[in-house]
């Protein structure tokens, strides 16, 4: 009796893709463009603060629930919050710009071991699926840089209808391509949502520590090649 070769879950940002520029550097651009007088180092602080408060409402308020107005709204919120200098029509010309801007393909980029590892472990029996707090805008940005994962294996939260660290989450991605009682491994950067929270449903967890910031922590891997 053979043994199903493991599935892969990977996170996407920040394990399979970044935007660049920067994301402070991209409001900082946009809001002087609207108006505003926030210094670069106020946006990238209020960016990581407005970030945070959202997730936080989300756990304590929705129990992780979300979908695409959600995920609206998430943004609308953090983009008022980070230049917060900037109102009336202004504002919605600034986050309309901004949301467009980070559904576009071009802004973001492919890590250099992503594809060839996904590639890798597609061409050895595995399946591959990305498994990310995003929205619809993820499907583009992963057909134009990770084309070797195909449509029905992205997964964003906004159509799962749960963030990450539920376990929801992972159980809508395991159902949705057939995985319920399949040997399942996740990797990410996030320690509580690509690490604690899938062991907590029984799954494989790998955390990619790009930066060596987790010592302390197994299994870890530095780059993406180490899943070879």
């Amino acid at each position: 009796m053979t043994t199903a070769a493991p599935a892969y879950l990977f996170d996407a940002v920040g394990t399979l893709i970044y935007p660049e520029p920067a994301p402070a550097d991209v409001y900082y651009a946009a809001g002087v463009r609207c108006g505003s007088r926030l210094a670069r180092e106020e946006i990238e602080r209020g960016f990581r603060a407005a970030f945070a408060a959202e997730e936080a409402r989300d756990a304590r308020h929705n129990g992780l629930r979300t979908d695409e107005a959600r995920e609206f709204e998430r943004w609308r919120n953090i983009v008022a919050a980070v230049v917060h200098d900037v109102r009336g029509p202004a504002a919605e010309r600034l986050f309309d710009e901004l949301w467009t801007h980070f559904a576009r393909p071009s802004v973001w980029r492919a890590f250099d071991d992503a594809a060839p590892t996904l590639a890798a472990l597609a061409a050895r029996g595995h399946t591959v699926a990305i498994a990310s707090n995003f929205d619809r805008r993820l499907y583009a940005i992963v057909a134009e840089l990770l084309p070797v994962v195909p449509p029905e294996r992205v997964f964003v939260s906004s159509s799962l209808g749960f963030r990450k660290p539920a376990g929801a989450f992972f159980q809508g991605c395991r159902e949705r391509i057939g995985l319920t009682n399949h040997p399942t491994i996740v990797v990410g950067d996030d320690v509580d949502n690509d690490l604690h929270c899938p062991r907590t449903e029984g799954l494989t967890a790998v955390l990619l520590d790009r930066r060596d910031r987790h010592p302390e922590l197994a299994p870890r891997i530095a780059t993406l090649t180490e899943l070879l």
